[in-house]
């Protein structure tokens, strides 16, 4: 049996975590054994530091460094994150490389294939398939502004705008150097939500199964 591992990108309130949500119960309703976790590991001091200026918008003094501290990050995470939720069964990860990569290339303003690239190197955290939420940029401000808790550097709408034209960008990056599938669909509505929803579930339900039962 092989677990996947999918990652839910996009701007901030594209409606990654309602599809996580969404996606986690449905799982649990048809039985379907389904973890979940998030873009960082957050088990080295160093790189958390640096990962935290970054997602306030202050650039490292020396870029390669935040691309060291992104990287040794992803690498404990697929280490002692990812890699024993795989072996339990498939895991939607609510953003990854390509958030990541897309937020050294906003905050250092250097093209995001660099950053896909580097990031890419860490193979065993590597999504099989990548869901890119591609929800129009106005609409997740109005989400956002519905939000309690304050907004964050990448909530703002000029980064948004920005964030809007990288991602694409990083999507096509990630195919190019990796070969993996990268969907990429709005979560605009609610039809939307439930094809999304059905579609992510039956992927992984496929390639979760022993080889010769999804091939029947």
């Amino acid at each position: 049996m092989t677990a996947v591992l999918m990652a839910l990108e996009g701007l901030p309130g594209a409606g990654k975590s309602t599809l996580r949500d969404r996606l986690l119960a449905d799982a649990r309703t048809g039985g379907v054994v389904l973890d979940h976790t998030g873009q960082f590991s957050w088990l080295s001091l160093a790189a958390t530091r640096t990962l935290v200026r970054l997602r306030a918008g202050e650039p490292a003094a020396d870029p390669e460094e935040a691309v060291e501290a992104a990287c040794w990050d992803l690498a404990l995470h697929a280490r002692f994150n990812l890699a024993p939720a795989l072996a339990r069964g498939p895991v939607v990860a609510d953003r990854l490389s390509l958030s990541t990569a897309c937020l050294l290339a906003l905050v250092h303003r250097r093209p995001v294939a660099e950053y896909v690239e580097c990031l890419a190197q860490q193979h065993r955290a590597r999504p099989q398939l990548t869901v890119l939420l591609t929800t129009e940029p106005d609409l997740c401000q109005a989400r956002l502004a519905g939000r309690e808790s304050a907004p964050r550097f990448t909530d703002r709408p000029e980064a948004a705008a920005r964030l809007a034209d990288l991602y694409p960008q990083a999507a096509t990056a990630w195919t190019r150097c990796t070969g993996l599938e990268v969907w990429q669909r709005p979560c605009t509505t609610k039809d939307d939500l439930d094809q999304l929803a059905a579609d992510c579930l039956a992927h992984l339900t496929a390639t979760t199964r022993p080889p010769e039962e999804a091939s029947r």
